[in-house]
């Protein structure tokens, strides 16, 4: 069949989370045909794998502007696909099909460690793998995490609240700790997050970790009574508690081993004592030498992501390596891939999103940088003849996709879904439906074609 594009030039987004998605957008307003390549079966990345479930407005409210960006005619969509050095397709595919520039929104796929003694007992998770597996991303949302009655969580992002609200308000632990380098003025989350579990916070012992705090924080002039007020904001308007969990702060401590018990089992999480000394303006955390033990039988990692290394581009400090001169730089930031040991820049790849920077900000901060990416993409291909036969290309990627021994999932395949499981979330009164498994997925969209043809 002949897709007939009339447009200029022809662009790849490798990755439909907020930044390919609002990228594409972008590139496809100025003239050019955008294909997405997706590794999920559905759109939308972090905003539909990564948002706490209940949030369910503010969920919707971003799937419906992810469907009237894929409705756009010159945008194609294609899920299920794996892009990378040992993926169904590769940089260099792309690149040798024609495609005349490549934006990387893939996010940042990895998983940042500690990499400390007994990061490989049972019962030491990431955030990510856990968000993934309550959000039900297949293959993580059949995954068994064994989950103790004494929970540390490490790092006080949003991230380690959505966490701490999962074991707190779903799972219904005993006690979550969560852990901190550094003081209570540091922390990085949001006042609405924390009124999700404050009830469950024990006062007392909050009051206890301010007194131990206040010497550190005042040596490097922190304001103690504005931290103390940011925690007791939360209450007012904090949600009713569904659980007896005990939630917990211990500042000023340093992950340094995690200590395991019979069958490989965590029995506890070892802490070294920290204080903090000014920076240039800042603070940062320094090691005292003095360590203790916090009894515990999870540790759940929450630091932030890293890219995939496998991906096919150089990486340096969790993120792909930018070209540090680029042709086409907004603001002042490089989005163009850069190949170090080469020393000079990938031919036609662009970077956006977490995959430029990692775990930077939420689902406003990637969109922004997307749609700022593109404008790096355009004013490349601003510099490019049109191309000489996109129908041709578009047509080989198809043809190329089809011979795959997988199940490509087209836009209006995912359509279907969507009505499928709309359709099933009405039949069970819920708010929302997720099939859990990408063969079940696969089987609604094959029903859906079944009983279109009759």
């Amino acid at each position: 069949m002949a897709i007939e594009t009339q447009s200029k030039h022809l662009v790849a987004v490798i990755g439909a989370g907020p930044a390919g998605l609002f990228a594409a957008r972008q590139i496809a307003s100025e003239d050019a045909h955008v294909v997405l390549l997706n590794r999920d079966i559905k759109p939308g990345g972090l905003a539909e794998y990564g948002i706490y479930p209940s949030k369910h407005k503010m969920k919707e409210g971003l799937r419906k502007q992810f469907r009237q960006i894929l409705e756009t005619h010159n945008i194609d969509y294609y899920g299920n696909l794996v892009v990378g050095q040992k993926g169904d397709l590769s940089l260099t595919d792309l690149r040798a099909m024609g495609f005349q520039a490549i934006l990387v929104t893939v996010g940042a796929q990895g998983t940042k460690w500690l990499g400390i003694p007994g990061e490989d007992l049972v019962g030491v998770y990431h955030a990510k793998d856990i968000v993934y597996h309550y959000n039900q991303l297949p293959p993580f949302s059949e995954q068994r995490f064994v989950i103790g009655k004494q929970v540390a969580v490490i790092g006080v992002g949003n991230v380690m609240l959505d966490i701490a609200h999962w074991l707190i308000r779903e799972v219904k632990v005993d006690e979550v700790v969560a852990v901190a380098r550094r003081g209570p003025a540091e922390v990085k989350f949001t006042k609405k997050e924390m009124e999700t579990v404050a009830r469950n916070l024990d006062l007392d012992a909050l009051e206890a970790e301010f007194v131990r705090s206040t010497p550190v924080m005042r040596s490097v002039g922190q304001d103690i009574a504005a931290a103390r007020a940011f925690f007791l904001s939360a209450l007012p308007k904090a949600e009713e508690p569904v659980s007896n969990t005990r939630f917990l702060f211990d500042f000023l401590a340093s992950p340094s081993r995690i200590i395991g018990g019979e069958r490989g089992v965590v029995r506890g999480l070892e802490v070294e004592d920290t204080t903090l000394v000014a920076d240039d303006g800042d603070t940062k955390a320094k090691r005292l030498g003095t360590k203790r033990v916090i009894p515990v039988e999870t540790v759940i990692f929450c630091i932030g992501d890293r890219v995939d290394e496998n991906f096919g581009l150089a990486v340096r400090w969790n993120e792909f390596v930018k070209n540090p001169q680029p042709r086409f730089p907004v603001d002042g930031n490089s989005y163009e891939a850069f190949d170090p040991d080469a020393n000079r820049p990938v031919d036609r790849v662009f970077v956006a999103g977490w995959s430029r920077e990692a775990s930077n900000g939420l689902v406003g901060i990637a969109r922004k940088d997307g749609e700022i990416g593109a404008q790096a993409v355009l004013q490349y291909l601003q510099t490019l003849h049109p191309s000489k036969n996109p129908d041709h290309i578009l047509e080989e990627l198809r043809a190329r996709l089809h011979r795959l021994e997988k199940h490509v999932v087209t836009k209006e395949e995912w359509q279907r879904l969507e009505a499928a499981e709309a359709a099933e979330a009405e039949r069970l009164g819920l708010e929302e439906f997720k099939f859990k498994t990408n063969e079940e997925m696969l089987a609604a969209i094959q029903r859906a074609a079944e009983q279109l043809a009759g």
